[in-house]
Protein backbone atom coordinates (compact mmCIF):
# COMPACT_ATOMS: atom_id res chain seq x y z
CA UNK A 1 0.00 0.00 0.00
CA UNK A 2 1.21 3.72 -0.36
CA UNK A 3 1.64 4.14 3.47
CA UNK A 4 4.42 1.19 3.42
CA UNK A 5 5.76 2.35 0.11
CA UNK A 6 6.44 5.30 1.97
CA UNK A 7 7.56 4.32 4.90
CA UNK A 8 10.13 1.77 2.72
CA UNK A 9 11.52 5.25 1.00
CA UNK A 10 12.01 7.12 3.83
CA UNK A 11 13.92 3.81 5.54
CA UNK A 12 16.25 4.24 2.67
CA UNK A 13 16.47 8.06 2.38
CA UNK A 14 16.89 8.04 6.47
CA UNK A 15 19.28 5.10 6.84
CA UNK A 16 21.54 5.89 10.27
CA UNK A 17 19.02 8.86 11.08
CA UNK A 18 18.63 8.94 14.77
CA UNK A 19 14.62 8.61 15.04
CA UNK A 20 11.52 6.42 14.59
CA UNK A 21 8.85 7.03 11.77
CA UNK A 22 5.03 5.54 11.16
CA UNK A 23 3.42 6.06 8.04
CA UNK A 24 0.11 4.54 7.98
CA UNK A 25 -3.70 4.94 6.70
CA UNK A 26 -6.59 6.34 9.50
CA UNK A 27 -8.85 3.73 8.45
CA UNK A 28 -6.47 1.07 9.05
CA UNK A 29 -6.13 -0.27 5.24
CA UNK A 30 -3.24 -0.23 2.98
CA UNK A 31 -4.11 -0.68 -0.32
CA UNK A 32 -4.92 -4.72 -0.02
CA UNK A 33 -2.88 -5.53 2.83
CA UNK A 34 -4.15 -6.41 6.18
CA UNK A 35 -1.60 -3.68 7.79
CA UNK A 36 -2.59 -0.28 8.24
CA UNK A 37 0.99 0.99 7.29
CA UNK A 38 4.34 0.15 8.45
CA UNK A 39 7.05 1.60 11.30
CA UNK A 40 10.93 2.45 10.73
CA UNK A 41 13.82 4.05 12.30
CA UNK A 42 17.52 4.72 11.51
CA UNK A 43 17.83 1.14 11.53
CA UNK A 44 15.37 -0.36 9.44
CA UNK A 45 17.73 -1.20 5.92
CA UNK A 46 20.64 -2.26 8.00
CA UNK A 47 18.24 -4.95 9.38
CA UNK A 48 16.76 -5.99 6.62
CA UNK A 49 20.07 -6.16 4.99
CA UNK A 50 21.34 -8.53 7.89
CA UNK A 51 18.18 -10.51 7.20
CA UNK A 52 19.63 -10.99 3.38
CA UNK A 53 16.70 -8.87 2.42
CA UNK A 54 17.41 -6.42 -0.57
CA UNK A 55 15.44 -2.92 0.57
CA UNK A 56 15.57 -1.07 -2.76
CA UNK A 57 13.99 -4.63 -4.69
CA UNK A 58 11.29 -4.48 -2.20
CA UNK A 59 10.61 -0.87 -3.18
CA UNK A 60 11.24 -1.28 -6.62
CA UNK A 61 8.95 -4.31 -7.27
CA UNK A 62 6.06 -2.43 -5.21
CA UNK A 63 6.17 -5.32 -2.64
CA UNK A 64 6.99 -3.09 0.93
CA UNK A 65 4.23 -5.12 2.81
CA UNK A 66 6.21 -8.42 2.25
CA UNK A 67 9.56 -6.36 3.41
CA UNK A 68 7.51 -5.04 6.41
CA UNK A 69 6.19 -8.38 7.41
CA UNK A 70 9.56 -9.64 7.32
CA UNK A 71 10.54 -7.52 9.83
CA UNK A 72 8.06 -7.43 12.12
CA UNK A 73 7.57 -3.31 11.65
CA UNK A 74 4.13 -3.26 10.40
CA UNK A 75 1.14 -1.26 12.01
CA UNK A 76 -1.73 -3.44 12.37
CA UNK A 77 -5.01 -1.71 13.53
CA UNK A 78 -7.41 -3.59 11.71
CA UNK A 79 -10.46 -1.31 10.25
CA UNK A 80 -11.04 2.01 12.04
CA UNK A 81 -14.24 3.29 10.80
CA UNK A 82 -12.97 6.59 9.94
CA UNK A 83 -10.84 7.97 7.63
CA UNK A 84 -9.22 10.97 7.50
CA UNK A 85 -6.01 10.41 5.47
CA UNK A 86 -2.87 9.50 5.60
CA UNK A 87 -0.47 10.28 9.07
CA UNK A 88 3.11 10.10 8.81
CA UNK A 89 4.69 10.68 12.39
CA UNK A 90 8.08 11.52 13.66
CA UNK A 91 10.20 10.94 16.63
CA UNK A 92 13.72 12.74 16.91
CA UNK A 93 15.07 12.29 20.35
Amino acid sequence: GRAQEMALALALELEGWPGSFLVAGTDGIDGMTPAAGAFGDGTTVDRARRRGLVPLGYLDNNDSYAFFKALGDLFITGPTGTNVMDVALFYLP
